[in-house]
């Protein structure tokens, strides 16, 4: 059974709509600036992946907007860009044959920390009745479900940056047991005082304060990573699904997929990173000759690149493949950043052509990877691998290739397009 991808809504720091985001990564236009949404003159880290001048309140009904946290706002909105992208009109389809799959790292922060800030300060009933449900993890798979009249199976999976290829793999396994239809993806945020210093604590922030060296995966100068907000969703359907409807455009097959954990801290035993990418790989039926680029995860720590880079090598060998990070310029999304990655493959399939690693200006020579730097790499890209790890162990790898039989959509002049706020289900 071919599983593709037939839309994709984006809502990135570098650009919310797919179009605006591809044609500001080719650009190396960068979403990453000093965090603006309070005072981070006092914090350990001051730099993150921000997505500006977002009213949510232009795109979504008002009665949704005392009930979401930013996190959610920005997943409905991706929902609404993928399914006009992919040109679902969701009345017309059977509800339970339409599912739903997200990610989630970190839940609706923000409203939460609001609504303790009220429990605190002016007792219980100041609370939110909304409490309820908008911090929790399964929150933006129950809105979009609502929201679209999606009734079919849905889940939301936990695995910090990982979770959001586990999504989109579990999209693909849900599509194969009988839910035709999947709105799959990622989108996390937390960037509220209280979220920030939790990511603060967990070490592996940059402490840099210039935009445009804050984040350098694989660079000899390396420090930490540069957190982030937003994501990407993207419509999964099998072909013959697609085909029903009058579908015109598949961006590509979502070819292969695998997880895998870590051992223990302390033990000997190497990563499971590589493991889950031949695993992913073995699962869409291709070896390292067959895979054209790989969008690395990343991390922008010495020692996490080192062991993403030996993995890559006992893969590829020397310089094998092409590597890119086009996260480099958004910052690490968590749950939205494997997605975006997906988006990122699919459009370089499309336009053969692979991202630059923004930042990234002197990469180590002990990685001996064939990264991607200084600007976008021209050349045929049809089959690639999307790797994502996360904290305690977590790793996760996606396969994607050009859909024999498709034609992928062509590109739009980047600008923002989105639904109306009108909302056709109660």
């Amino acid at each position: 059974m071919s599983i593709l991808v037939t839309g994709i809504g984006v809502t990135a720091p570098n650009g919310i709509g797919l179009d605006r985001f591809w044609a500001a990564t080719l650009a190396g236009e960068s979403g990453i600036d000093r965090l603006s949404r309070f005072d981070v003159s006092g914090y350990a880290a001051q730099l993150a992946g921000e997505i500006r001048d977002f009213d949510a309140a232009a795109y979504l009904p008002d009665r949704l907007m005392p009930q979401t946290d930013i996190s959610t706002r920005f997943a409905l909105v991706a929902a609404d860009l993928a399914l006009a992208d992919g040109a679902v009109v969701t009345g017309d389809l059977t509800d339970y044959d339409m599912g739903v799959v997200t990610g989630n790292a970190s839940g609706g922060f923000e409203f939460t920390h609001r609504e303790f800030s009220k429990l605190w300060t002016r007792g219980p009933r100041a609370v939110s009745v909304y409490e309820s449900f908008a911090w929790f993890y399964a929150v933006n798979t129950g809105q979009i479900s609502i929201r679209n009249g999606m009734r079919g199976a849905g889940s939301a999976l936990v695995a910090d940056q990982a979770g959001g290829l586990d999504a989109v793999g579990h999209a693909r396994r849900t599509i194969r047991n009988g839910t035709p239809l999947v709105l799959a993806g990622g989108v996390d945020s937390a960037l509220d005082p209280w979220g920030w210093v939790a990511q603060i604590a967990s070490g592996r922030l940059t402490g840099a304060t210039d935009p445009h060296r804050g984040y350098l995966p694989f660079d000899a100068a390396a420090a930490g990573f540069v957190p982030g907000e937003g994501g990407a969703m993207l419509i999964l359907e099998d072909a013959d699904h697609a085909r029903s409807r009058g579908a015109e455009y598949a961006y590509g097959e979502v070819a292969g997929y695998a997880s895998t954990f870590d051992p223990p801290p302390g033990s000997e035993r190497p990563s499971g990173l590589r493991r889950a990418a031949e695993l992913a790989m073995a699962d869409a039926g291709v070896d390292a000759d067959g895979i054209d680029a790989v969008f690395a995860d990343g991390a922008g720590i010495p020692a996490a690149d080192a062991a993403e880079a030996d993995a890559i090598r006992a893969i590829f060998g020397s310089r094998g493949v092409p590597v890119t990070v086009p996260k480099a310029l958004t910052g690490r999304l968590y749950s939205g950043g494997g997605p975006l990655d997906i988006a990122a493959a699919l459009l370089s399939i499309r336009d053969g052509v692979l991202p630059a690693t923004a930042g990234t200006t002197d990469p180590s020579a002990a990685y001996d990877l064939d990264l991607v730097v200084g600007a976008p790499r021209p050349g045929p890209v049809s089959t690639a691998l999307v790797l994502a790890r996360g904290l305690w162990g977590f790793n996760s790898a996606v396969v994607v290739r050009k859909a024999a039989g498709w034609q992928a959509k062509p590109p739009r002049s980047p600008e923002l397009h989105t639904r109306t706020k009108e909302n056709t289900h109660a």
